[in-house]
C-alpha cells in the first residue's frame, strides 16, 4: 500500500460515511432505510464508511479503506468500522500520519481514546448539545452551545472536560466559523495547539472527503447499479471505490 501513496509524516486520515442512494431498488441485499446527509432525510441506500488518507504538502488524497455498513449482517457499528481501519492503517498498512479528521459522528469517547493511546492528534467538531465543563475543577457541565467566550479563547481556545471521560482528561475547544452565523465547536487532544485560525485551516482538509463522495456519485455511476446479489455487490462496490485513487 505504501509504495502506491505518496505518504507524509505529518500525514492526514479522514473518516466519514456516506449513503448510495438505492430508493428504487428496494430487492438489492445490502441496502437498509438509514439518515443521508445530503438529502438531509432517511432513504434506502446502501452506507458506506469511508478512509482517506491527505498528503498536507501536496494536498493529493487517496481512498484507502472502505466498510460497508452493514449491522443486521456483521452486527458492527459505525464506530466499530472506523477503529477497524484504523487499526489497519498503524499495524497492516504502515502509512506515516500525525492527524485524524472526523465528522460529530465519529466524535465518542472511545474514538478519542483510541487515537490518544496511538499518540496521534484528532480534530473533531462536536455536536452543539454535548455536555462539557470549562469551569475546570467545579464540573458545571453545561451544552457546547451554551459556553460563554472571551474575546482571548475566540482566538486561542479554551480547556474543557467533555462528560463521562475521565477526570483527567482534558481536550482544547475552538469556537471556528465555518459560514456566516454559523460556528462548530472543534475538540483536539493537542493542548499545545492556541490558534483558532489554523485550526480553521485543518478541519477545511476534512472537506477532501466531502469532494469524494462527490465525485464517486457524479463520475462512476456507483448509485445507478442494480446489482442484486450481495456477493457480487461488494464485488462492484470495490472496483468502483478503488478506481478514486488520487484526487
Amino acid at each position: 500500500m505504501a509504495p502506491q501513496i505518496a505518504a507524509h509524516v505529518d500525514g492526514y486520515l479522514i473518516f466519514d460515511d456516506t449513503v448510495l442512494d438505492k430508493r428504487y431498488s428496494e430487492d438489492i441485499e445490502l441496502t437498509r432505510r438509514q439518515y443521508s446527509g445530503n438529502e438531509p432525510k432517511v432513504i434506502r441506500g446502501i452506507g458506506l464508511v469511508n478512509c482517506v488518507y491527505v498528503n498536507p504538502k501536496t494536498g493529493d488524497f487517496w481512498v484507502i479503506d472502505y466498510r460497508i455498513y452493514d449491522p443486521d449482517g456483521d452486527g458492527k457499528t459505525k464506530i466499530d468500522h472506523l477503529l477497524e481501519m484504523l487499526q489497519g492503517v498503524v499495524y497492516s498498512k504502515d502509512l506515516a500520519f500525525k492527524t485524524v479528521l472526523m465528522d460529530t459522528w465519529y466524535a465518542s469517547q472511545k474514538v478519542m481514546e483510541a487515537i490518544d493511546k496511538l499518540g496521534k492528534i484528532y480534530y473533531c467538531p462536536l455536536k452543539k448539545n454535548r455536555l462539557v465543563d470549562d469551569t475546570q475543577n467545579q464540573e458545571d457541565y453545561k451544552s457546547v452551545e451554551s459556553l460563554s467566550w472571551t474575546p482571548s479563547e475566540l482566538e486561542s481556545g479554551k480547556v474543557i472536560k467533555i462528560k463521562t471521560f475521565p477526570k483527567f482528561k482534558k481536550v482544547k475547544l475552538f469556537r471556528v466559523i465555518v459560514s456566516t452565523n454559523n460556528p462548530e465547536y472543534v475538540a483536539t487532544n493537542d493542548l499545545t495547539q492556541s490558534d483558532t485560525n489554523d485550526v480553521q485551516k485543518v478541519c477545511a482538509i476534512r472537506w477532501k472527503i466531502e469532494e469524494l463522495h462527490r465525485e464517486i456519485k457524479q463520475l462512476t455511476g456507483i448509485e445507478a447499479s442494480r446489482v442484486s446479489q450481495s456477493s457480487d455487490s461488494k464485488k462492484s462496490y470495490c472496483l468502483r471505490f478503488t478506481c478514486m485513487g488520487k484526487a
